[in-house]
């Protein structure tokens, strides 16, 4: 099926076993969810360098089908100028940008925020060069998510 999609034969490797975690950055916040949450928020929309695309909120919608979950929310932002470049290096990566960030809470009241490691993300896709843009791409979103956790 995927190959009919995209005009191509899939490829299977073994190379490229992924661990549990493997490639996801967390951040235990030191604030509350809601904190947490709009700090993430505020910071991005105050860097003219990013902006937000879409978000999402996994505890509504869960609600919304007659289920619970705790507080998950998921914003997605990204800055052209960075993306475009590894996407003409390797279409695929494509699948995973424009970068994300989920703020959730555990079941003790610890708040997370967890986004894909941008040097796992280049592996995994198989991205030669392009050090510059995963470089400035891991230095923002950890500042991000220090920020919005209060974390220094």
């Amino acid at each position: 099926m995927v190959g009919t999609a995209v005009d191509a034969e899939g490829e299977q490797t073994n190379d490229q076993n992924v661990d549990l975690h493997e490639g996801i950055k967390n951040v235990q916040s030191n604030n509350d969810f809601e904190t947490t949450y709009n700090n993430l928020k505020s910071s991005i929309e105050a860097n003219q360098n990013i902006s937000v695309v879409a978000e999402l909120d996994h505890q509504q919608n869960a609600e919304n089908a007659g289920m619970e979950l705790r507080p998950t929310r998921i914003i997605m932002f990204g800055n052209p100028n960075l993306g475009t470049p590894l996407m003409q290096s390797k279409r695929s990566i494509g699948v995973d940008l424009p970068q994300k960030m989920l703020v959730w809470e555990d079941e003790d009241g610890t708040v997370h925020i967890a986004y894909n490691d941008p040097v796992f993300l280049k592996d995994k896709h198989q991205l030669e060069g392009n050090e510059e843009q995963i470089e400035q791409i891991s230095n923002t979103l950890q500042n991000l998510a220090n920020n919005a956790g209060g974390v220094e």
